[in-house]
């Protein structure tokens, strides 16, 4: 299992815990995997940086290991005494294609389900649905993950074809809520989004004419050195992300 949590603090203090977080992370039992994350302002995948929000993805052992963190992690005492806002939620991996830092994140949660979907963010698709793990008849919202490191003869590339991406994905009423991170300034980039559900995931990955013209540019020019896109079945969301919780109902 995965979670993903969203921490806004008051003021850029914040810079020094991504420092101090990183050890103690190492050492949280049950958890497999995690990244720190810095997020861009609002919904945008756009250089500039919002310092005051910060976000933790983390894949898990089980739901005890997750509990056990939540319950007595320094990390989680300070979000809960120092956070502005804070919105966490807790992540079943569906399906998934690609590598982060060389390690598949999700190799234990679905044996062979590696390189079973390849999600229509940028950089992402093929030209098969079948192929790419959105089986059908599951009802309920989706939380769709990507990540990418961007080769750096592409940045310029990525980085100017972004605006009009953004405002294609911002303009789909299935998308409950996105935004941009990064790992690394402008080059390790990621985006976390939630939707209505998957049609609207396909109808953005697959039939809006600036993703889809962005995609071919991805593959042909390969702007990516490695990339990891995963789609999960969100639950037991709890807290606020800019004012509400949006899987609230």
């Amino acid at each position: 299992m995965a979670s993903f949590h969203l921490i806004r603090y008051p003021d850029r203090s914040a810079l020094r815990y991504m420092a101090f977080d990183r050890p103690v992370l190492r050492r949280t039992g049950g958890l497999t995997f995690h990244r720190l994350l810095g997020t861009g302002r609002g919904a945008s995948m756009t250089p500039g940086a919002d310092l005051r929000r910060w976000a933790l993805f983390a894949v898990w052992r089980d739901e005890a290991a997750l509990e056990a963190f939540l319950c007595g992690s320094p990390i989680a005492r300070r979000w809960r005494r120092a956070a502005a806002e804070s919105w966490h939620v807790r992540l079943t991996p569906l399906s998934w294609h690609g590598r982060w830092g060389g390690r598949d994140p999700f190799a234990a949660d679905l044996p062979g389900g590696r390189d079973r979907f390849a999600a229509g963010f940028p950089g992402g698709g093929r030209d098969s649905l079948a192929a790419v793990g959105f089986p059908g008849g599951r009802e309920g919202p989706v939380a769709v993950l990507t990540r990418a490191s961007i080769r750096p003869a592409r940045l310029l590339a990525f980085y100017r074809a972004v605006p009009s991406v953004d405002r294609e994905l911002l303009g789909q009423p299935g998308c409950l809520a996105s935004l941009g991170a990064g790992e690394w300034p402008l080059a390790r980039q990621a985006t976390f989004s939630l939707w209505r559900d998957e049609a609207d995931v396909r109808r953005f990955a697959y039939r809006g004419n600036v993703h889809r013209d962005v995609i071919g540019r991805v593959r042909r020019d390969g702007w990516y050195a490695e990339e990891l896109f995963a789609r999960f079945a969100p639950y037991g969301s709890e807290g606020t992300w800019n004012g509400t919780d949006p899987l609230a109902g």
